[in-house]
């Protein structure tokens, strides 16, 4: 990046606005996410975090979760952002804040991230996975972010896992936690917790949704010629994980292997993303 730039990271509890000056975050802020509220009340929640920054005439980029095309976004997850269905987030938040804006799904904008500036630099194939409350992805192929005219791409959550629920629904925090709650531990922490400790059940129940993660990154390094992924997220990133995935990897001849590293960026991969995007780079 070679000049000033806003980029917005917009989850369904926290919206959080940055002005970078080149590579550097100069200044930050953030406010709870009115996401109940619907579409309308979250976009003017974003202009008003803008509001300190409304003298600058530079460049705006959006991560936000769901399916954006064309600038319109549409969340699957209803019970997170209800009311939007291929809302027109470009063009609103465009009209508020007197700027062109550039929006794209939050994982995409991380991966973008990890790859210009992370550990996905120098990587012909890429995919950036992160697992927390959900599953997501994105994908840079032949030294491009993957982004699809409408808006599915690199869905690795939306997955068939074979039994009629998705990957999602296997591999997840959220998964951790309902497999918790079903055999006896108090929270999906306390389970990963016990399954570190050596504990044989809970270890099963952890390494199951590690199990099938693995089984769909091996899908997609044989038909896609991934080279390398970078894991990012609460669960993704938590101590073990990785040595888990890498297990499972271990599992498969050598053509279905890649390179597997923690993503370097933390929570700033979306915004880092977002901005580098804000030109179109």
């Amino acid at each position: 990046m070679t000049q000033q730039r806003i980029a917005f990271d917009i989850g369904a509890t926290n919206s959080r606005i940055a002005l970078f000056e080149g590579e550097t975050i100069t200044w930050r802020t953030e406010a709870p996410t009115p996401s109940q509220d619907g579409p309308d009340a979250v976009a003017a929640g974003m202009a008003e975090l803008h509001r300190p920054l409304a003298g600058l005439a530079v460049p705006i980029g959006v991560a936000i979760t769901g399916q954006i095309a064309d600038g319109c976004v549409t969340a699957h997850n209803h019970a997170m952002l209800p009311g939007w269905q291929r809302y027109p987030l470009q063009q609103v938040l465009s009209a508020k804040l007197q700027r062109p804006v550039c929006v794209v799904n939050d994982a995409r904008a991380a991966a973008w991230g990890e790859y210009v500036y992370g550990n996905g630099r120098g990587c012909d194939e890429f995919l950036f996975m992160t697992v927390s409350s959900g599953v997501g992805a994105g994908l840079v192929l032949n030294r491009r972010l993957h982004l699809a005219k409408n808006g599915f791409d690199a869905e690795l959550g939306e997955m068939p896992a074979g039994d009629g629920n998705t990957l999602e629904y296997h591999a997840s925090g959220t998964a951790l936690g309902r497999l918790a709650g079903e055999h006896g531990y108090p929270s999906g922490k306390a389970l990963c917790d016990a399954a570190d400790a050596g504990e044989v059940h809970a270890s099963e129940l952890y390494q199951h949704g590690i199990r099938a993660i693995a089984a769909k990154l091996a899908d997609l390094t044989v038909m896609l010629g991934i080279e390398r992924v970078a894991v990012g997220g609460s669960v993704g990133l938590r101590p073990g994980y990785l040595e888990r995935l890498r297990h499972e990897m271990a599992q498969y001849p050598a053509i279905y292997h890649y390179e597997l590293l923690p993503a370097a960026l933390g929570h700033d991969a979306g915004l880092i993303g977002a901005a580098v995007l804000a030109l179109g780079e």
